[in-house]
């Protein structure tokens, strides 16, 4: 099991619903994300590469704290 995949499961467990849910959430979150309109949103959606043009909730996980530990 990947170390995202233990995160989301480790979120579901915390808050009491199932690794779906999580899934999902974080799904819309991303959507919502891309789907904002503000230039600096964007700018920092074009800034991130992934294999398709939507990541999944493991993909984004990765990037996001892969960025975090980087300090950026």
């Amino acid at each position: 099991m990947s170390k995202e995949s233990k995160i989301l499961e480790q979120i579901a467990k915390q808050n009491g619903v199932t690794v779906e849910e999580v899934r999902k959430e974080i799904e819309v979150a991303i959507a919502a994300g891309q789907n904002n309109p503000d230039p600096e949103v964007q700018k920092e959606w074009s800034k991130m590469k992934f294999k398709n043009d939507t990541p999944t909730p493991e993909e984004f996980i990765k990037y996001m704290a892969k960025r975090v530990r980087n300090g950026k």
